[in-house]
């Protein structure tokens, strides 16, 4: 799968964050699978309310890896929903606890 970031400021974060096993593990996951419905570890699972449209992934503790579909056109569902399995490209918008 194709993996953009944000900013500059979250790519050069994940650079430096590269001695973080499970950061580093996650980035790997999302470079190694086809599409969004691939991922397995991590506790992959869509976000719900102000995050609805996003993805995560589980880090340490309560600190995760949020991403958002990058493809164009976005696949959706009947529902309105995002199609995940057809979700190829994402682009990582957030690392850190956003239950805070």
């Amino acid at each position: 799968m194709k993996v953009t970031f944000k900013n500059a400021k979250l790519s050069k974060f994940c650079e430096v964050k590269s001695s973080s096993k499970k950061l580093r593990a996650r980035l790997a996951d999302l470079s190694a699978v086809e599409s969004v419905q691939d991922l397995v570890y991590g506790k992959p699972h869509p976000l719900k309310g102000d995050r609805a449209g996003q993805f995560a992934l589980s880090l340490e503790g309560a600190e995760r890896l949020v991403f958002e579909p990058s493809n164009n056109p976005i696949p959706y569902l009947n529902d309105g929903s995002i199609d995940w399995s057809k979700v190829t490209e994402v682009c990582i918008v957030f690392i850190g606890d956003y239950h805070d």
